[in-house]
């Protein structure tokens, strides 16, 4: 049977995904794999989606998501390229820091390879998807985005940009993370009970974040906030005397500089 997605691994990310796709898609359209085979139940049992091997999958879904370990993903293709070597095929590798080209040349042959870098708030529909491609035509391009929409944001850049675009958004939620827990931790010095601490964070950083993604500068923002004389604008003095845009900017670019480092060994 012919299928539109065929998920290799479905763990955290890859889990994530199809949570998304499904929405899109409908759970006839998709098969999943994985090693771990209680992953796989879960999912056919809560979605209704299909199980099938890794190879069943190569040989019949138009879409092959790749959503194993960079360590492994020689492996699995090395394992599958027999049954990719097919016309109606694209692939979509989520695997960290594995270009490409080297995707070929583990197969031996061209194909077209969409390469996806997404974050951990696709979980709940609100990530951040980079893509570059190799190949792809323009139907399959907006099958692929339109695919995915439910998952968040979905962004194209070329592929030298991906790590950099990693470092701020794959990384990123961790750094926003530790933003939330301090200024809840504030919260409750100031005198709030944990659990109003962190509603209010977490609310302030969803509804402003939301007020710059509809087109409104941060910096216009900011200051509009700032009263002269004001308990806020004191408040921002406080953050730049502990040099906290960069604190902020060093987090990126260490991030950034680790990924070169790995790929580089």
């Amino acid at each position: 049977m012919k299928y539109k997605y065929g998920f290799i691994g479905c763990g955290n990310m890859g889990g994530a995904l199809i949570t998304s796709v499904v929405k899109n898609v409908g759970a006839k359209e998709i098969a999943i794999s994985d090693y771990d085979k209680s992953k796989v139940e879960n999912f056919v049992n809560k979605f209704g989606v299909n199980s099938a091997s890794s190879k069943e999958i190569a040989a019949n879904c138009k879409f092959v998501v790749l959503g194993v370990k960079p360590q492994v993903i020689k492996s699995v293709l090395s394992e599958i390229k027999e049954e990719l070597k097919r016309e109606d095929v694209v692939i979509i590798s989520m695997a960290a820091g594995v270009e490409i080209k080297t995707i070929l040349n583990c197969i031996g042959f061209e194909l077209p390879v969409i390469r996806i870098m997404p974050n951990t708030p696709v979980s709940v529909g609100e990530g951040m998807i980079l893509y570059t491609c190799n190949n792809v035509i323009d139907k399959d391009e907006k099958e692929f985005l339109n695919d995915f929409s439910k998952a968040g944001k979905v962004d194209k850049l070329t592929e030298d940009k991906i790590d950099a675009g990693c470092a701020l958004s794959g990384c990123g939620p961790a750094f926003v993370y530790m933003f939330i827990e301090a200024l809840s931790d504030a919260g409750v010095e100031c005198g709030l009970s944990r659990d109003k601490a962190l509603l209010y964070a977490s609310q302030t950083l969803f509804g402003s974040a939301k007020m710059v993604l509809e087109g409104n500068h941060p910096a216009v923002l900011k200051d509009a906030v700032c009263s002269p004389g004001g308990t806020t604008i004191a408040g921002v003095h406080a953050l730049e005397n502990g040099s906290f845009r960069g604190v902020a900017m060093n987090a990126v670019v260490k991030a950034y500089e680790k990924t070169l480092s790995l790929k580089n060994k």
